[in-house]
């Protein structure tokens, strides 16, 4: 009996060290990988342009820049079909996309580390961004299929909160990193001194394993989990007839064209701040890196820590509704006291709020996101509504382009609250338990076809 209860024990404590068994780890790998997954968007969508602001260069050629690097996220509904159908399962289903994208990320950061003159390569500086982005991207993927994968249904708000506050905290800590070194070493050693933090944090994926009997290392023992197995798409016929299926959904097509709508406004923000702190404001680079920075490590924190319980407090449907609303009551006071943007303390309250909103609101759509994906498909499911918020992330850095040279400030301010309204409205619209309904009935009707094989 003994030796019985002994061997039970043993088995529990082997099962700790998997992410699909423990709780507490898949909190901190994920807040590792997610915090590994701010340092490109840190460096390349808020340092580099509050630097490139501080040095003269037009709004237009800023909002191209961001628009030419943010336009490879929008990309990721071509590579998570390949994520979902191709895979080495005896290391995992999606591990070993993150360990290969991580290292490309690495390799990526070392090349735009070599562009010499980025100032007056501007052209160049933008082709070598995107190749970056694009890893950052597929990293992306990677992570987001593997947590819809094994994070269990009733834990996801709370660990989105986690999980998004430790990207926030990453991409703060990058831009305000990569400011100072930038400032302080010059463009090509500050961007190689980050691509070594990179290739530190690629031992996060190195030595976990998503489920019970998988590989460590190619060259250990293991083999597929059965899990695993069954959730893994086998032809690309099933695999794009499923996306199909759930995509024409109308929660899932009212949250795709809702992510796309709060991207945008997105979008224009965060090619406006840096250009409106830098350039109308007369700040430094410094200056905008150190308040956006302290702002978004704020907000990541509040995220972290109460994201998910103000989440399972409300629901996220209720919860995007009321930062929403939140939102535009602040962008609406800020445009209207725009004879007081001279003051440290207007400027200073309204990033932060925004961030925190920001913030917040991205927890929660995410979470909704994860709960409206299909596990069968979830990187690419998953995927399509992140794609349609990155895609809107790049329309907005385009309209701002055109906005700005149209408005004055505090009706670009203004303007801005229309993409609010639109998403509120349709957000509204989503049902959730018809569509998990539905989706049940999805997994039943799949599990009788192979049955009956």
């Amino acid at each position: 009996m003994k030796s019985h209860d002994a061997q039970i024990e043993i088995n529990q404590l082997k099962k700790r060290g998997f992410l699909t068994e423990n709780a507490v780890l898949r909190y901190l790998v994920f807040s590792a990988l997610y915090a590994c997954e701010g340092i490109p968007i840190g460096v390349l969508f808020y340092a580099i342009p509050a630097w490139l602001a501080m040095n003269g260069i037009a709004a237009s050629d800023i909002a191209s820049y961001v628009a030419m690097v943010t336009l490879p996220w929008s990309f990721k509904l071509i590579m998570a079909p390949m994520m979902d159908r191709y895979t080495w399962l005896p290391m995992g289903r999606k591990r070993p996309w993150i360990i290969f994208s991580q290292a490309c990320l690495f390799l990526g950061f070392l090349a735009f580390g070599m562009v010499e003159d980025p100032l007056n390569e501007l052209g160049l500086l933008m082709t070598v961004g995107f190749i970056v982005s694009l890893f950052g991207a597929m990293q992306d993927i990677g992570i987001d299929g593997m947590a819809v994968d094994v994070i269990p249904l009733n834990q996801q708000a709370r660990a989105n909160g986690v999980m998004w506050g430790s990207r926030v905290i990453g991409q703060s800590l990058a831009l305000l990193g990569g400011t100072a070194l930038i400032n302080t070493i010059g463009f090509s050693n500050a961007i190689t001194f980050m691509s070594f933090i990179i290739i530190l944090l690629i031992m996060v994926p190195l030595f976990i394993r998503e489920r019970p009997g998988e590989k460590l290392f190619p060259w250990t023992s293991g083999k597929p989990n059965e899990t695993a197995v069954q959730a893994q798409s086998t032809n690309w016929k099933d695999l794009l007839k499923s996306l199909f299926k759930v995509t024409i959904l109308p929660s899932s097509f009212l949250l795709a064209i809702s992510m796309f709508i709060i991207g945008t406004f997105s979008g224009i923000y965060e090619t406006l701040l840096p250009i409106f702190t830098v350039q109308n404001l007369g700040w430094t680079n410094t200056e905008f890196s150190n308040v956006y920075s302290l702002a978004t490590i704020m907000a990541g924190f509040i995220g972290m820590f109460a994201g998910g319980v103000i989440i399972d407090l409300f629901g996220t449907k209720k919860m995007i509704a009321i930062i929403l609303t939140f939102m535009s009551i602040v962008i609406l006071s800020f445009s209207l006291v725009s004879s007081y943007w001279d003051s440290t303390f207007i400027i200073y309250s309204f990033v932060i709020l925004y961030s925190l909103s920001i913030t917040l609101y991205n927890i929660a759509a995410i979470a909704l996101s994860m709960k409206l994906s299909w596990n069968k498909i979830s990187a690419t499911q998953f995927t399509l509504f992140m794609m349609m918020n990155n895609l809107g992330i790049s329309a907005g850095a385009i309209i701002y382009g055109w906005v700005q040279e149209k408005f004055s400030w505090p009706l670009i301010f203004i303007f801005t609250l229309a993409f609010i309204v639109f998403g509120l409205l349709t957000f509204r619209f989503i049902k959730i338990k018809k569509h998990l309904e539905t989706i049940e009935f999805f997994n039943q009707s799949s599990k009788k076809h192979e049955s009956g094989k």
